[in-house]
């Protein structure tokens, strides 16, 4: 199917520029064209697109999608005490029923505010996976694996996570990959992570972990190991694998170098960082060391949140302020951030991320009519109008693989009412 998507404004995020009176052609699951000249061809579909705002859909770099259930549940806390206090005792709880609904709630949530693609690390997988299958996103997925215990259900978790991240690579018509997740090198043994590392050059996969997210972290690393967790990481060969770490809170000048010389990619999640209150990560720094930072929500219990446009906003701002320098992260950086660097941090930049020809046809539609987003004469900046003043609620429409998941404002592959409905029983079975 040949459609022509014409009369309309496109960021196609490749440059800095705005194309006006523009128009996109998406070939089957395919852009084929992007410019302001379309061919004159024959369409199955022509769609007017006046008012509207396309651009690259958002790209979610680090969460965990079922948390959702937890949103609103042990607020205002330190990380260490958060997790051990509040969220580890009620996922152990949790069941296939608590992460499918939970996901599929967390699913519609990024649909709708325009993420078309999201990396999730947490449990019982298959049903994350079926999901994504289901709703028409795309994403990265992980049996995210904590290494506590005997040696048995290590390495039962192990060959679980392996097994998924084998069966699942590349289905939904490739609208799933995977990496292998080993949670963090405070909660998995030095041992335990090499056998991740083993894993991935024999699956060929990424590896996703979190990292230096706190000052406990970093302190409690060194006591362990005697170094910190940069070194420690890229003594396992962590850093010979592709790899992406979330958070990369606190870092040194040298571990930015040691980063940035081995490619390795950083999920910045400045929203969550923020409520836990575990510092602002040196974005400023990465990006002058030559690293592409992309941004996640982490999940929606530290955030509260799955709103890519908000991370986009706080990802501008608050490096300004911290550094007292307005150009520290400037708007087009920000938004490259939450798309390009995005595509780039899964290992997926050759599909997604920008709007060319080639790539996959994951877009988002934004109403230009909204007054936050006016004035739009030639003085005004567009791409200042998205990073700083869009909010999810502009997105109308939602295309990925050139199928449209979010008409108007209403997922098309998922039961809205349903999915809230079955989440808030989920929660209530567990929670009582």
């Amino acid at each position: 199917m040949k459609r022509l998507f014409t009369n309309t404004t496109i960021l196609t995020m490749t440059d800095d520029a705005v194309l006006r009176n523009a128009s996109l052609v998406v070939d089957g699951t395919t852009i084929s064209y992007v410019g302001t000249n379309p061919p004159q061809d024959h369409y199955d579909e022509t769609v007017d697109c006046s008012g509207r705002l396309l651009m690259p859909g958002l790209v979610n770099t680090h969460g965990h999608a079922a948390m959702t259930l937890l949103r609103g549940y042990g607020n205002d806390l330190p990380l260490q005490t958060w997790l051990q206090e509040k969220m580890w005792p009620m996922e152990a709880r949790f069941g296939p029923e608590q992460v499918r609904w939970g996901t599929s709630l967390a699913v519609v949530e990024m649909l709708k505010g325009g993420t078309t693609c999201f990396a999730d690390m947490y449990d019982r997988m298959d049903e994350v996976a079926k999901v994504v299958e289901e709703s028409g996103i795309r994403a990265s997925l992980c049996r995210g694996v904590i290494g506590f215990g005997p040696e048995e259900e290590k390495s039962a978790k192990l060959a679980e996570a392996v097994r998924f991240a084998g069966d699942w690579n590349g289905a939904a018509s490739g609208r799933v990959t995977t990496m292998l997740g080993p949670h963090a090198p405070y909660t998995c043994p030095p041992d335990f992570i090499e056998k991740f590392v083993e894993a991935s050059g024999e699956l060929d996969l990424p590896i996703s972990i979190h990292m230096s997210e706190t000052t406990f972290e970093v302190e409690q690393n060194i006591k362990d190991y005697g170094k910190r967790p940069v070194e420690h990481l890229l003594n396992l060969g962590v850093f010979d694998r592709p790899a992406i770490v979330a958070h990369a809170v606190h870092l040194t000048d040298g571990e930015i170098a040691v980063l940035a010389e081995c490619d390795a990619k950083v999920s910045h999640n400045p929203g969550s960082n923020l409520k836990l209150g575990s510092g602002i990560a040196r974005i400023p720094e990465m990006l002058s060391a030559g690293m592409r930072p992309s941004l996640g929500t982490d999940g929606a219990a530290s955030n509260n949140n799955l709103d890519m446009f908000e991370e986009v906003r706080l990802a501008a701002l608050i490096h300004k302020g911290n550094s007292l320098d307005p150009l520290a992260v400037p708007a087009t950086e920000a938004l490259k951030m939450g798309t390009v660097y995005g595509a780039e941090g899964l290992f997926l930049s050759e599909s997604v991320g920008t709007l060319a020809v080639g790539k996959k046809a994951d877009f988002i539609a934004l109403d230009l009519s909204r007054p936050h987003l006016h004035p739009q004469g030639d003085l005004n900046d567009l791409v200042s109008h998205v990073a700083y003043s869009a909010i999810c609620s502009d997105v109308r429409d939602v295309y990925i693989d050139g199928e449209q998941v979010v008409r108007d404002g209403v997922c098309t592959n998922l039961d809205e009412e349903e999915v809230v409905a079955k989440a808030n029983a989920a929660w209530a079975k567990i929670s009582g």
